[in-house]
């Protein structure tokens, strides 16, 4: 299963050099002979060695998928022992029948320590976000990099394709310097990536946690068919995506954000933003009204603020124009409403 970015295309160069650099020091820790993959690959000499060079996903998924199954190695090196070929198939399978995506990574989590020491991967569960970290045992050496981002990559796609929905990371952390090659960490992963942090580790929404997986042992012997289905597929669809919207909103409180502020937020452009709330039958014209009503709701409920005041952290210009559309809302004025709850 090698690494590729989560929104590449096998057209798309995003997958640095330096990672094609580290199939070769499989094989020369094995000490074989790389020219059967490079080829297999379409992989130009003048390419492995290039500093910023970039190859495609459909080379590089060629290019590793050959070495895995010519050193009989799906670590690729990293570790103190192989990983046979199909071993992240079988972590797949002792995950893909768990009832929700939580029990799925702890699954992964607990399973991936029968593989190796070498490396731990945890899953830790705050109030808002959750967080896979992968806590170092052994000294990977040049190939740490290459090893953790993969690592990551592997799980994060794994989990998007058994929820059927993309997994928006809010933050990615890795425990060594800023590569050469730091402008595809934002397509690999998301625009909010640090180094130097003490270990490698990606953040999420909580609420991914509860979706429920949806893939079949069927759907999961085809998607391994084509390793590169699992790593690259770009999801459209993020099923928690009206609640992200809803957040953004409401934590404006009173600043009037537009679509470029809120697509902004998530990491997406305007246009793809409006399009996947489409697909989920809303808009965000109808989210703004929706946080308006809700935010204005709440203040009127506690009693304390003045309308006026509620009527600017709604975001309404003036309390006349706030007040005609609470009444539309609720059939009631600010005032009438506020009364209900003294």
């Amino acid at each position: 299963m090698p690494f590729q970015a989560a929104t590449a295309t096998p057209r798309r160069a995003v997958t640095p050099a330096a990672f094609v650099r580290g199939v070769v020091a499989a094989y020369t820790r094995y000490g074989r002979d790389p020219a059967g993959a490079l080829s297999k690959g379409q992989v130009p000499d003048d390419v492995v060695t290039s500093a910023d060079g970039r190859v495609t996903a459909a080379q590089f998924e060629a290019l590793a998928g050959h070495a895995m199954r010519e050193l009989d190695d799906e670590a690729l090196g990293w570790f103190t022992r192989r990983l046979p070929w199909g071993t992240y198939g079988m972590l797949c399978r002792a995950s893909i029948t768990a009832p929700n995506l939580e029990v799925a990574l702890k699954r992964w989590c607990r399973h991936h320590r029968l593989l190796t020491e070498d490396v731990l991967f945890e899953l830790t569960i705050g109030e808002e976000t959750a967080a896979i970290s992968i806590r170092e045992q052994h000294d990977i050496g040049a190939l740490r990099e290459f090893c953790l981002v993969t690592l990551l990559r592997y799980v994060l796609g794994f989990s998007c394709w058994a929820v059927d929905s993309a997994i928006a990371l809010r933050a990615a952390e890795f425990p060594f310097p800023e590569p050469r090659h730091v402008s595809v960490y934002p397509t690999i992963f998301c625009k909010s990536v640090g180094f130097d942090a003490d270990r490698a580790g990606i953040v999420f929404d909580r609420h991914y946690l509860s979706l429920p997986l949806t893939r079949s042992a069927a759907d999961l012997d085809s998607m391994l068919k084509g390793a590169l289905r699992l790593t690259v597929l770009p999801y459209r669809r993020d099923r928690l995506l009206v609640e992200r919207v809803r957040r953004v909103l409401r934590n404006a409180r009173g600043r009037i954000l537009g679509a470029e502020d809120v697509a902004s937020e998530l990491a997406l452009s305007t246009r793809t933003m409006h399009r996947r709330l489409r697909e989920e039958a809303t808009s965000l014209r109808d989210l703004k009204e929706e946080a308006k009503f809700e935010l204005a709701k709440q203040e009127l409920m506690r009693g304390r603020t003045p309308i006026k005041r509620i009527a600017e952290i709604a975001g309404f210009r003036n309390e006349k124009s706030f007040s005609r559309a609470f009444r539309t809302w609720t059939g009631a004025s600010p005032r009438e409403f506020r009364g209900r709850y003294r």
